[in-house]
């Protein structure tokens, strides 16, 4: 595994947020009462993709029920939903000229259906304004409720994405509310109620996880036809969150992406900087051509 380090290496460097199209994205979510995980979140790609007016929408609001020690959103007790926020949403996507939008959210426990049909409302609402506009939905376990799952499938979501974030091992102290099993059954679920949908999981390294354990959790996704996955390095947020364990290097990322496609993913997003939704257009559209 080599020595422990913790100092950023050169190939962390990101770019300074700014530049005319970021303030106006900014802006735009602001007059929208929108939110983005790419903002509350501390997304490094941020800088990248607002310059190419593209962002992830963060709905149910911008406080979390759950207390993820990797996360930086806000937890706590959140605000009463925002009836308008999927016409909202609809509308950000149609200024924004998206051919793709990408819909994630914080964790709703508090909700009856965790939010499902928000999710549902928010893809009927872009389909009427950008009608041929793709949508990924990245969406929490909804504590392992099928109905609240075949909710958002019957919106038909382009992608299904739920991320297991980590390995099995490090759940107790990485997701401390959440159960890995769970996660794999939202995915396994998703694709039983649409055999030809497409559906992706995520992962971060640098938490304390061996190369054997990874290539588990690969396995794992393949055994329940999971399609795409993205692996990217964890950045620690702040001092009150959980340390960096290690830095993987790009050849690193570079080796997984090869294995995961030897392994029958459609395509392997692998890089330090990559996170759940970068370059989702071009992942989804690629999968669809090769169908």
């Amino acid at each position: 595994m080599g020595a422990k380090r913790t100092d950023r290496p050169p190939w962390l460097r990101v770019r300074v947020r700014s530049g005319k199209e970021y303030g106006e994205i900014r802006s735009l979510l602001r007059g929208l009462r929108l939110h983005t995980v790419c903002e509350e979140a501390g997304c490094p790609n941020i800088a990248e993709c607002f310059g190419h007016k593209t962002a992830t929408f963060l709905i149910l609001g911008d406080t979390c029920t759950r207390n993820c020690r990797f996360c930086a959103i806000h937890h706590g007790s959140p605000q009463p939903l925002d009836e308008d926020e999927p016409e909202h949403v609809a509308e950000a996507v149609a200024h924004l000229g998206l051919r793709f939008a990408v819909i994630t959210s914080v964790t709703r426990d508090d909700l009856p259906d965790g939010g499902a049909q928000v999710y549902a409302e928010c893809m009927a609402a872009i389909r009427r304004r950008v009608p041929g506009c793709g949508i990924e939905v990245l969406i929490p376990d909804f504590q392992g409720s099928p109905e609240a799952l075949a909710t958002v499938m019957q919106a038909r979501p382009d992608v299904l994405n739920h991320n297991v974030e980590t390995i099995p091992r490090l759940y107790p102290r990485v997701r401390p509310q959440a159960d890995y099993a769970q996660s794999l059954g939202v995915l396994r679920r998703a694709k039983e109620m649409t055999p030809g949908g497409i559906t992706k999981s995520g992962m971060m390294l640098g938490l304390g996880e061996e190369r054997e354990e990874i290539i588990q959790v690969m396995d794992d996704l393949r055994e329940i036809r999971c399609d795409l996955l993205t692996i990217g390095q964890y950045l620690r947020p702040s001092s009150d969150h959980l340390p960096i364990q290690r830095h993987w290097t790009p050849d690193e990322f570079q080796e997984l992406a090869e294995l995961g496609e030897k392994m029958g993913f459609s395509h392997v997003e692998a890089g330090p900087l990559v996170r759940s939704s970068y370059h989702a257009r071009s992942q989804a559209e690629a999968l669809r051509a090769a169908r």
